[in-house]
């Protein structure tokens, strides 16, 4: 099975309030479609449909305090209890001491060992490869993952090459970082592009951040149009993708965005969304590994490496 996963940063499960819910105060009919017209929150953090499961993820590691991405996200690609392992949550950045357990745990390691072939479908402008060059002790846990792995993080050639996916999904903002000539594209255009890379792929990763910034600005506007252009994004994975042979999973490290009321994280739930290739049998897998952060690694790792015996080929 190959698995397309879209990473957003800063999403948790909140309550059904438009006011402070911009889940609730944007147009998502691509997730609502999913779901058989429910939308995520903590009165409906468990939905099963025809096409797709919806599940409550802890993010608080049984550690007391506000989650980090540090620590979440260490947990989220490693399968540890990053949290736990130094006593505290920490981020934005991994702690220093995980640096040893992402090089050696983390999911494109892990795959890359395995023969499979990962792939991590940002592109990053040349700005960031100058602050990469300079403050390598400051890198998230995905980019670390990649650059002690081997995994190339793609560049403005391949995201005007259509290879990759800009980290706005339009790519409207390359404008701003220098490349005025960079092509815009359709949302939906920028969903079957990661459909496309599951091609050549056992793993594509893309990661959204656009959500937790708009939550710790708690900008109701900026949240909504996150989430709309997210929607778009999912409409061209579900319109492009082969549920047989491909899953898609959707989740977060903490949560944020969800209660615009207050400007920190939140120790709410995260959603695990999963669509496609025995996405029943993967949401109960899920939940009988403890329904946290680190069961999703090993969970997908099984799903990859999977020959048959415990997702019969339909």
């Amino acid at each position: 099975m190959r698995v397309l996963m879209l990473f957003l940063d800063g999403v948790g499960l909140g309550m059904p309030d438009p006011s402070t819910n911009p889940f609730f105060a944007a147009r998502l009919p691509s997730l609502r479609s999913l779901l058989g017209g429910e939308l995520p929150s903590l009165a409906k953090s468990t939905v099963s449909t025809q096409v797709a499961s919806l599940l409550p993820l802890d993010a608080t590691l049984g550690i007391d305090g506000l989650p980090q991405s540090g620590t979440g996200q260490t947990s989220l690609f490693t399968g540890m209890n990053a949290a736990r392992m130094i006593g505290k949550h920490f981020g934005p950045h991994p702690y220093s001491t995980l640096r040893p357990v992402i090089q050696e745990k983390n999911i494109f390691k892990r795959l890359l060992d395995t023969g499979k072939s990962p792939s991590f479908a940002n592109a990053f402008p040349k700005r960031f490869f100058d602050y990469m060059d300079q403050h390598r002790t400051r890198l998230s846990v995905t980019t670390l993952s990649c650059t002690i792995s081997g995994v190339p993080l793609l560049k403005a050639k391949e995201l005007r090459a259509g290879s990759g996916v800009s980290a706005d999904i339009t790519g409207a903002g390359w404008k701003e970082l220098g490349y005025p000539d960079m092509p815009t594209i359709e949302p939906a255009k920028a969903g079957q592009r990661l459909v496309e890379l599951t091609l050549d792929h056992d793993f594509v990763l893309f990661e959204y951040w656009k959500t937790d910034h708009a939550g710790h600005s708690q900008n109701l506007a900026e949240a909504v149009d996150a989430l709309e252009r997210l929607d778009g994004l999912l409409a061209g994975v579900v319109e492009s993708m082969d549920v047989r042979s491909t899953l898609l999973f959707i989740t977060s490290d903490h949560g944020n965005v969800e209660d615009m009321s207050v400007k920190t994280h939140t120790r709410n739930p995260v959603p695990a969304i999963l669509y496609g290739g025995h996405h029943e049998e993967v949401a109960d897998r899920l939940q009988s590994n403890g329904a946290d952060l680190t069961g999703v690694t090993p969970l997908l790792m099984e799903c990859i490496l999977d020959k048959g015996d415990l997702f019969p080929v339909a």
